[in-house]
C-alpha cells in the first residue's frame, strides 16, 4: 500500500493518517503487551515445573524415594499426562477462546501444586504431580497459536524466543527459591506460595481478548477430533521436515531428561553442598538461559532471511559445534577451570533451541491447527524425549550402583548424552528441506490441510 493511501489505494485524509498510524501503535502495543503477559505465565509454568528438580536434594530423603521412584515423579507420571492431555488441548485451543482455555489451566496447575506441598511419601507425591501435567498442557499449544497469529513470519521466531525465555528464567527461579527459601520457609511452603501466586495470573488471563474473528473462532471444525487428526496426519506425510524438526527435540530432551538428576549429580558426586549449588545454578540458567533464547531468536530470524535453509540448519551447527562439550562436561572434576562455563554453555545451547524450533514448526503446520501441531510436538518430546530420558536415567543409575560403579549419576548422564547427537542429521534434514516444504504447504497442497 502506498503511504498515505487506504487499503484500495485511495487517498487518505490527513485525519484517517493519523488514526491508521494510532491504530498501528496501538496494535503493535496490544502485540507486545501479549507477549508479554505470556511470557511471565510461561516464567510461572517453569517456576512451578521446575520445583520438584530444585528440591530434590530436601525433597528425596525426606519422602524416603529412590531413584526411580524420583525418576518416575520428574519424568513417566508427569510426563504421560502432560503430554496425553496436551494433544487435547491443542484441539481445545484451536476451536475455542484461547485465554479463558489458558486461565483455567492455570488454575487448575497452581491448585494442584499446593495440594503437592502436603505429600507424605511417593504415592500422595504421585496423584497431583501426575494432574499437574494435565493443567500445564494447555498453556503452550494456546500460547503459540496465539502469537503466530498476531506476528509476521519474519518476526516469529523472536516472538517464540521471547516466550521461552520462560524455560531459563522459570527453572533459575525455581533453582533460587530452593536455595534461599527451602532452608528458611522449607520446601512445603514454597509449594503452598506458588500456587496462590498462580491463581492471581488465572484471573488476568480471564480478561485476554482473542485475537481470532468470530468467523474463523467459531469455524465448523468437521468432526471434531478426527478432522483435527486427519490435517495433522496430512501435515506430517506432506512435510518431511516437519517430522525431523520433531525427531530432533526428541533426541535432544533425551539429555534435558537426564539434567533432571543433576541436583543430586551436583552434590553426591561433585561435591556441593545442596542450597549453595541450587543457588549458582539457578543464576547460570538465568544468565545463560536468557542469552541462549535472545541468540536462538535473532540468529534465526537471521537465519531465515539471508541462508537458503530454514531455521533448523542454524541448529544443525549450533549442535555440531557445541554437542561434544556436553559428554566432555560431564567427567569435568568440580574444581576445574571449565567445570562452570561447562554448565553456562549446556544450558545456552538448549535455550537457543526453543525460538528455531517453535517458529519452525508452526510455519510448516495448516493455520487451521497450528495449536494441534505444536501439542503433538509437545506430546513426542515430553512422551519420547524427556520420557526416556528421565525415566532411563533413573533406570540406569541404579543399574550403574547395582555394577558397583562409583559415580552412576555421570555415567547415565553420558549415556544419554550420546543419545541426544541423534538430532543433528534430524536438524540438518529439516534445514535442507524447509523452504521446499514450506512451499509445498503454502501453494500446492491446500485441500490437503482441511477439515472436511
Amino acid at each position: 500500500m502506498v503511504a498515505g493511501r487506504d487499503e484500495e489505494g485511495e487517498p487518505m485524509s490527513a485525519n484517517k493518517l493519523e488514526a491508521a498510524e494510532q491504530e498501528s501503535v496501538q496494535d503493535s502495543a496490544s502485540r507486545w503487551g501479549l507477549l508479554g503477559l505470556l511470557t511471565i505465565i510461561n516464567v510461572l509454568n517453569f517456576v512451578d515445573r521446575q520445583l520438584l528438580p530444585s528440591f530434590a536434594n530436601f525433597i528425596k530423603p525426606e519422602l524416603g524415594l529412590t531413584d526411580t521412584q524420583y525418576g518416575l515423579l520428574t519424568g513417566l507420571f508427569f510426563i504421560i499426562f502432560y503430554a496425553v492431555a496436551g494433544l487435547f488441548m491443542g484441539i481445545l485451543a484451536d476451536r475455542m477462546h484461547r485465554g479463558k482455555l489458558i486461565a483455567a489451566a492455570i488454575a487448575v496447575w497452581s491448585l494442584l501444586t499446593a495440594a503437592s506441598g502436603a505429600a507424605k511419601g511417593f504415592v500422595s507425591m504421585a496423584i497431583p504431580r501426575a494432574l499437574i501435567g494435565v493443567g500445564e498442557s494447555a498453556l503452550t499449544p494456546a500460547a503459540t497459536s496465539l502469537l503466530a497469529d498476531r506476528f509476521r513470519p519474519s518476526q516469529l521466531g523472536m516472538a517464540a524466543a521471547l516466550y521461552y525465555l520462560g524455560v531459563p528464567v522459570g527453572a533459575g527461579l525455581s533453582l533460587l527459591v530452593a536455595g534461599y527459601l527451602g532452608p528458611t520457609i522449607g520446601w512445603r511452603n514454597c509449594f503452598y506460595l506458588l500456587g496462590g501466586v498462580g491463581m492471581l495470573f488465572a484471573v488476568f488471563m480471564l480478561f485476554v481478548r482473542d485475537p481470532r474473528v468470530p468467523s474463523v473462532q467459531h469455524h465448523e471444525h468437521g468432526p471434531g477430533m478426527r478432522g483435527h487428526m486427519r490435517v495433522l496426519g496430512a501435515a506430517l506425510k506432506q512435510s518431511p521436515a516437519l517430522c525431523m524438526m520433531i525427531g530432533g527435540g526428541v533426541a535432544l530432551h533425551f539429555a534435558v531428561g537426564a539434567a533432571a538428576f543433576d541436583q543430586i549429580w551436583f552434590v553426591e558426586e561433585r561435591g556441593f553442598e545442596r542450597a549453595e549449588i541450587a543457588k549458582l545454578t539457578g543464576f547460570i540458567t538465568v544468565v545463560a538461559g536468557i542469552a541462549g533464547t535472545l541468540f536462538g531468536g535473532f540468529a534465526g530470524d537471521w537465519w531465515y532471511k539471508y541462508r537458503k535453509s530454514g531455521r533448523a540448519m542454524l541448529l544443525f551447527w549450533m549442535f555440531l559445534i557445541v554437542g561434544p562439550f556436553s559428554v566432555i562436561f560431564r567427567i569435568l572434576p568440580a574444581d576445574s577451570a571449565l567445570f562452570v562455563p561447562g554448565i553456562g554453555l549446556g544450558i545456552f545451547i538448549l535455550c537457543a533451541f526453543y525460538g528455531p524450533s517453535i517458529s519452525t514448526i508452526q510455519e510448516l503446520s495448516p493455520p487451521t491447527a497450528r495449536a494441534t501441531v505444536i501439542a503433538f510436538n509437545i506430546l513426542c518430546l515430553n512422551v519420547v524425549g524427556l520420557g526416556l530420558g528421565i525415566t532411563g536415567t533413573g533406570w540406569l543409575i541404579d543399574m550403574f550402583r547395582t555394577a558397583g560403579s562409583l559415580e552412576p549419576y555421570t555415567h547415565a548422564a553420558m549415556t544419554m548424552s550420546v543419545a541426544s547427537l541423534l538430532a543433528l542429521p534430524a536438524f540438518f534434514l529439516a534445514g535442507r528441506w524447509f523452504h521446499r516444504d514450506k512451499a509445498r504447504i503454502e501453494s500446492g497442497l491446500p485441500g490437503r490441510f482441511e477439515f472436511n
